[in-house]
Order: structure tokens, then sequence, then C-alpha cells
């Protein structure tokens, strides 16, 4: 007899609007597998009881805090071996895309809805490796992708 087991899903994000545009996303991998991912320790909290990992925070300027940072997501998407990584951003969120990609992950990336005049830096770099690639707003969406299906907080 064979066992099924429920989708490994990695959901990761920057702290702050990042990550609560991610957790407004949660029923959609119920019955999932989640792990959970942050740049901050304090948002364990948002998903008690389920697992939850830190990743560095990084941004382009600081260009040796944003190679640790994609070592150790790289490491932590190796390590879990999701089916699927979703991810809002930002550059955390860039390297778990890139990395699941490597691994044959599917890739999700929904661009922040803060980005309203254009998309964000790390969502024009995630977005051509991301298997579904999203915006929150229908002016952004072009034949090429992104594609607009409405916002996290719709």
């Amino acid at each position: 007899m064979t066992s099924h087991r429920p989708p490994r899903v990695l959901a990761i994000a920057s702290g702050g609007g990042h990550w609560i545009q991610l957790l407004r996303m949660r029923p959609a991998w119920e019955g999932c597998e989640v792990v959970y991912a942050s740049t901050r320790p304090s948002d364990r909290e948002d998903v008690a009881g389920a697992p939850f990992r830190v990743v560095p925070d990084a941004n382009r300027w600081v260009k040796w805090r944003a190679l640790w940072c994609a070592v150790r997501v790289g490491a932590l998407v190796i390590a879990q071996r999701p089916d699927t990584v979703v991810t809002t951003g930002a550059l955390p969120g860039y390297f778990a895309v890139v990395t699941g990609r490597l691994i044959r992950a599917r890739t999700v990336w929904v661009d922040s809805v803060a980005n309203v005049d254009e998309l964000s830096m790390s969502g024009r770099w995630a977005g051509p490796h991301a298997d579904v690639w999203l915006t929150q707003w229908s002016h952004l969406s072009t034949p090429d992708g992104p594609t607009y299906r409405g916002t996290v907080f719709g």
C-alpha cells in the first residue's frame, strides 16, 4: 500500500509587510506540511505550533549580508526539500525561489501590495524564475508576467 504524504510548503518572507501578506495566504496551503521562515524571530508567535526558521535579513546595499542570506536560505530550501516555495519577498524570498527551482520545487512569487507604481526589484529578479509570478495590482500585469489574480487584502 502506498502512503501519500501531504505536500510540503516553504512559506518565506522578510519581516513586516511582506510577512503580513504571506500570512494572509495561509488558507491556500491548509492540509499541507508548512515550514515558515522570516527574518524576524518574533514572527514565530504568528505561527505558533508550526515549524519556523529564522533567515538573515539582507538588501542589495550590503553585499556580504546578501551573500550570507543566499547561503542560509539556500541551505534551508535544500534541507526542507519543499514541493512548493511561496514568498511575498523580499531578498530572502528571491533566494528561496532561485534555490527552489534548482531542486525542482514549484515556486510562487507574489509581489508586495506596497509596490503600486512598479514591481519591486526583487520581484523583477525573481519573476522569471518563478513558476507562478503574481502582482497585486492589475495595471502592473503584462502578458509576459506578472499576472494579476487579485490581492491578498481583497
